[in-house]
C-alpha cells in the first residue's frame, strides 16, 4: 500500500522559510511524477510544484517561481519543498501526491490535467505578515 507522509509545515513570519518533506513507501514504480499541492481556505487545491522521477523536469506555479525549490532523494524515497522568502498568502494546507505513468509530463499534472494517483494527509503552512 503507497503512503505519503509530509511533515515540516509550521509557522512562520513573511519573509521567512521552511522545507516540507514527504517521506513515500509501498511504491515501486521507476516512472512517475510527484508533487506539491496546496489548498487555501475557501479556494480550489492547486499546483505548487512538480518533478518527474529522473529529476530532469520540474515545473513551478507562477505564484511561487524562484521562491520555491522542488527536489527528491530516490534513495530515500523522499520528496522535498524548500520555501523561501514566504508570503501571508502562501498560506495552505500542502499536499504530496504522485503520479505513476510510462511517462509523466509534470506541466499536466501541476496545471490538473492529469490527477495524481495517490495523496498524502497534508501539512499545514502559515505564514504571518
Amino acid at each position: 500500500q503507497v503512503q505519503l507522509v509530509e511533515s515540516g509545515g509550521g509557522s512562520v513570519q513573511a519573509g521567512g522559510s521552511l522545507r516540507l518533506s514527504c517521506a513515500a513507501s509501498g511504491y515501486t514504480s521507476s516512472t512517475y511524477c510527484m508533487g506539491w499541492f496546496r489548498q487555501a481556505p475557501g479556494k480550489e487545491r492547486e499546483g505548487v510544484a512538480v518533478i518527474d522521477a529522473g529529476s530532469i523536469s520540474t515545473v513551478y506555479a507562477d505564484s511561487v517561481k524562484g521562491r520555491f525549490t522542488i527536489s527528491q532523494d530516490n534513495a530515500k524515497n523522499t520528496l522535498f519543498l524548500q520555501m523561501n522568502s514566504l508570503k501571508p498568502e502562501d498560506t495552505a494546507m500542502y499536499y504530496c501526491a504522485v503520479k505513476s505513468a510510462a511517462y509523466c509530463t509534470p506541466y499536466l499534472l501541476l496545471a490538473g490535467y492529469t490527477r495524481p494517483d495517490y495523496w498524502g494527509q497534508g501539512t499545514q503552512v502559515t505564514v504571518s505578515s
